[in-house]
């Protein structure tokens, strides 16, 4: 039993797609304990619609708080975090907290064709692109409230009688743990609902109107670090600060806190951010987001969502039968040397940044007799790096900073082929994250900031380790040639 009286522990909630998990990070050992993972159900109703049960994601978070919490003295806990799933929206009762209808996940694409008529009306995009920073697309939150309002009777209802509550699921977990007492949302999650305008850094009038969305049944925008209540775990009463959308997290659990330090999570997606500062720059092709918003200021951030990474490979082993297990991807793609001249198309939803063809379909091309499944595999996991390439060649077309190492997480980064690969694509060097749980580390050091564990985002960098370094082989002028032929084949779909 721990007997000091001073603090040391931070907890954190991480809200996944599929699971939840809640946290303990030790300041003095720098370590995570008594973690808790539940996974959660996902829905799906229509094709390309998903849902979840909003009630078990609060019953499944309490239960794993219980958990993380029971042996830790109330005293020594600075507060709890939060980082979760973005554009996932909630409604509920603002009375008693309940959800009105299921949860409409960030994957749901019921608002597609709505999306893809507003992209193709080149005023309605350029007025959605200049304020937000996003495309108008499904993955947003705005439509699924849009439909929430003109679909869900219960929602119709509560919104006549003034009662009604909708929100990303920082916004429900904060409601309900706080017993109603906080709505709130903070700015990384404001910035992803197509509601919010960039440079005033709340939500915009105008987009409300277009939209039809009533300001009154949203959250208040807060600062990141902001202290937004209390709760009360097992009979201890506990203080919650600091929030960041998933992405926002793991680029700040990487210490990425200077302009043009960049990193890449490698999960069931990619996804790529780079730190740009203080001005929300516009890509053509990327998404411009809030990372966060402190008391010492606002970063920017650049981000690439490329839909699929880390799910082609488990398309090779749950459907192709090419390989039993992820692992098994680097021993049978350095059986060859290359990939036979096939190419393939990482597809499998969509291409997401930077090409944003939606409808497009993963396919291999250059199959020929002589193709054995280790080219198949190499290939595969080629395109997954030339996405990165695609997207990292766009940032930094668009804001004036050297390229610089790349940090990364996730699943992939335990591949030492594909990362050297990926150095080698990059033309800079790599660090894979020492850190599994970057995401969740990022919650707890936004919610250390708030309550005076950490001193300064600065402060962060000396906290960052790396397990190992890769840096870029020889320039290769057929490695370069393959990606040029790979990038033909993209933009003729």
């Amino acid at each position: 039993m721990i007997t000091s009286n001073q603090k040391r522990f931070i907890l954190a909630i991480d809200l996944g797609t599929t699971s939840i998990r809640t946290l303990c990070y030790d300041l003095q050992t720098h370590e995570f304990l008594n973690i808790n993972q539940r996974r959660i159900k996902q829905f799906y109703p229509h094709p390309n619609w998903v849902e979840q049960d909003a009630e078990e994601i609060y019953s499944v978070i309490h239960s794993c708080l219980k958990e993380t919490v029971k042996d830790l003295p109330e005293n020594l806990i600075f507060g709890l975090g939060l980082t979760n799933q973005r554009e996932t929206v909630v409604a509920w009762d603002r009375t008693t907290g309940k959800p009105l209808a299921n949860a409409i996940v960030w994957q749901c694409r019921r608002t597609y064709e709505e999306c893809e008529k507003m992209r193709q009306d080149k005023k309605v995009n350029k007025f959605i692109r200049s304020k937000t920073g996003l495309f108008p697309d499904s993955y947003f939150s705005a439509t699924k409230i849009k439909w929430l309002l003109e679909n869900n009777k219960a929602v119709q209802t509560a919104l006549k009688q003034h009662n009604l509550c909708v929100g990303t699921l920082d916004s429900y977990t904060v409601f309900r743990l706080t017993g109603g007492k906080s709505f709130i949302t903070d700015h990384s999650n404001a910035s992803r609902t197509l509601l919010y305008n960039l440079v005033k850094q709340d939500y915009d009038v105008d987009l409300l109107e277009f939209f039809n969305i009533p300001r009154e049944i949203l959250p208040d925008i807060v600062d990141c670090d902001a202290c937004v209540g209390e709760t009360i775990v097992s009979g201890k009463k506990i203080a919650i600060g600091g929030i960041l959308g998933d992405q926002q997290a793991s680029l700040l659990g990487q210490a990425c806190t200077k302009v043009g330090e960049v990193k890449t999570t490698f999960g069931t997606g990619a996804f790529m951010l780079a730190n740009i500062g203080e001005k929300p720059y516009l890509s053509e092709d990327l998404i411009t987001t809030i990372a966060w918003k402190t008391r010492e200021g606002t970063n920017y951030a650049f981000e690439g969502q490329m839909y699929s990474a880390g799910a082609c490979i488990n398309w090779l082993i749950d459907r192709l039968r090419l390989i039993d297990s992820a692992k098994e991807s680097e021993t049978l793609a350095k059986s060859v040397p290359d990939s036979g001249g096939v190419l393939f198309i990482p597809a499998l939803a969509g291409l997401g940044a930077p090409f944003w063809k939606g409808n497009a379909k993963a396919e291999f091309r250059g199959i020929t007799l002589a193709t054995t499944d280790a080219h198949l595999v190499r290939a595969v996991l080629r395109s997954i790096a030339y996405n990165a390439r695609a997207v990292y060649d766009s940032m930094i077309k668009c804001v004036d900073f050297e390229k610089t190492v790349m940090r990364v997480d996730g699943g992939m980064t335990m591949n030492n082929m594909f990362v050297q690969f990926l150095s080698d694509i990059l033309h800079a060097p790599i660090k894979v994250s020492e850190e599994k749980e970057s995401t969740s580390l990022g919650a707890c050091f936004m919610c250390g900031l708030a309550f005076g564990a950490f001193k300064s985002l600065g402060s962060l960098h000396s906290l960052y380790k790396s397990s190992k370094t890769f840096r870029p082989t020889a320039h290769d002028t057929d490695r370069e040639a393959h990606y040029k032929a790979w990038l033909d084949v993209i933009k003729s779909i």
